[in-house]
């Protein structure tokens, strides 16, 4: 046996892709994963750096592994700025960067070496941090955008994107393994593919492009749920709708808007404004009218007057979106903004943050209020508190970051079921049912033996 191995993962989606791929490398090479500090040879982190509050959450889990363990190994976004955590935690074996995978395995194995031949051993399943029915499904690296709040470029690079017959691949194994949700994540999903120049790939027989629909339109065959995250609202996602009508994708869409603002948006290097994401909004509802927008808004930024800020609450209480994060400016080392005039006292931050997500409450709940009667479909992520009762999401909420709905069952459900819930109550975020029905699901990946399966 190689060693053991403690893990933190700190992050977005994304990152704890990173993190499952660094596992099922040390898997393959013999390497147990440790439960504990404890119990651990050495400790990897694996850091988020996109905003200050991430930046400090990460140093101070670097500094807890280094008391609790003493031997640390850290990569991850805020692996790009080696000197930020040289600075704070000299004693760190080693610092690496995101998506560098083979530099984290030679770390590790300087502390801890491989097993003498690892190739005598069975290559193990691919380690997931996510239960087995939903995983989510990377499909590219890095950003072309230079948004003045973000350093994502300077740490992740610009955009790679995956070719799609890779992308095929990994979601066949996952669907053919259990999987029921595929979450369809990158910096910005809509552009997948741009810098391939759509090129083509074969996968099962076929040359399949590598852009977003037609990515989608061969995913949906698998028979899982799709869920798009991070998708910008450029032109070509109104193709994505009609396949939200025909049931082949989620009616889902995570899209960052950031503001409502022409003057704020300008500033932030942002695309749009009010009247450009309402009539975007507008056209996709007309033709799948479930579709559940979630989105995210920065108050506060440098030169936000209380003008700007009205205008986004006048936007809010048009657009009625279903889910909305709210998150008040804050300075991003190396980003542009930080030298932007204007900049807006964090009281008044805060309070227009509480103002934006009282809006929005009172939005979600006369949402939730409207659901009560209907029949909903509901993937099941946990047990609840008393004996038969369950708890999911139905096809309008993320894993994480939306709603949940409570049901109680007949006691045979188990994670991981389709049920079919009648809503009889609703709370702001949250909705609670009773099991009407179970969905019978077959993954739609037709005979695997007759197709090569890339690990």
């Amino acid at each position: 046996m190689a060693g053991k191995v403690g893990f933190v993962s700190l992050g977005c989606p994304k990152a704890l892709v990173d993190s499952e791929q660094i596992l099922s490398r040390l898997r393959a090479e013999g390497y147990e994963t440790a439960p504990s500090y404890a119990g651990a040879e050495l400790v990897v982190v694996n850091t988020c750096g996109f905003i200050t509050p991430a930046v400090e959450e990460s140093l101070a889990a670097i500094g807890e592994a280094l008391a609790e363990n003493g031997k640390v190994i850290v990569t991850g976004c805020l692996g790009a700025k080696p000197e930020v955590i040289k600075a704070a935690h000299p004693q760190v074996l080693e610092v690496t960067g995101p998506g560098e995978t083979e530099k984290v395995l030679e770390a590790v194995h300087q502390v801890v070496p491989p097993e003498a031949n690892p190739f005598t051993r069975l290559i193990p399943p691919q380690v997931k941090l996510t239960p087995r029915h939903y995983a989510y499904l990377k499909i590219a690296e890095g950003c072309n955008h230079k948004c003045s709040f973000c350093i994502i470029p300077q740490l992740r690079g610009l955009q790679v994107s995956r070719d799609a017959a890779e992308v095929l691949f990994e979601a066949t194994r996952l669907v053919g393994s259990g999987t029921k949700e595929l979450l369809i994540i990158a910096q910005d999903t809509s552009a997948y593919g741009v810098d391939l120049r759509h090129r083509g790939s074969d996968y099962a027989g076929k040359e399949v492009r590598a852009h977003l629909v037609d990515l989608v339109r061969e995913l949906s065959g698998l028979g899982a749920w799709l869920r798009l995250h991070y998708v910008y609202p450029y032109p070509h996602v109104r193709e994505l709708i009609p396949l939200m009508a025909e049931g082949k994708l989620l009616p889902y869409l995570d899209v960052p808007l950031q503001h409502a603002s022409p003057r704020v948006l300008r500033a932030m290097r942002r695309p749009g404004g009010a009247e450009s994401h309402l009539e975007t909004l507008q056209r996709w509802r007309s033709i799948a009218p479930d579709l559940a927008i979630r989105s995210t808004f920065i108050v506060g930024f440098p030169g936000e007057t209380e003008e700007d800020f009205e205008l986004l609450l006048e936007f809010l209480g048009e657009a009625r979106l279903d889910r909305v994060g709210c998150f008040p400016y804050s300075e991003v080392e190396g980003a542009a903004a930080n030298a932007l005039p204007g900049q807006v006292p964090q009281e008044v931050k805060e309070e227009r943050q509480a103002r934006l997500m009282e809006l929005q409450s009172r939005i979600s709940l006369e949402k939730n209020l409207a659901k009560v009667g209907k029949e909903l479909e509901v993937i099941v992520d946990s047990y609840g508190e008393w004996p038969g009762q369950v708890v999911g999401r139905s096809k309008y909420d993320a894993p994480g970051i939306d709603g949940l709905v409570y049901a109680t069952t007949d006691g045979t459900v188990k994670i991981g079921d389709l049920i079919r819930v009648r809503i009889t109550g609703a709370e702001t975020y949250d909705l609670h049912g009773e099991m009407t029905g179970t969905i019978a699901w077959k993954p739609g990946i037709g005979n695997l033996a007759s197709q090569t399966i890339r690990l």
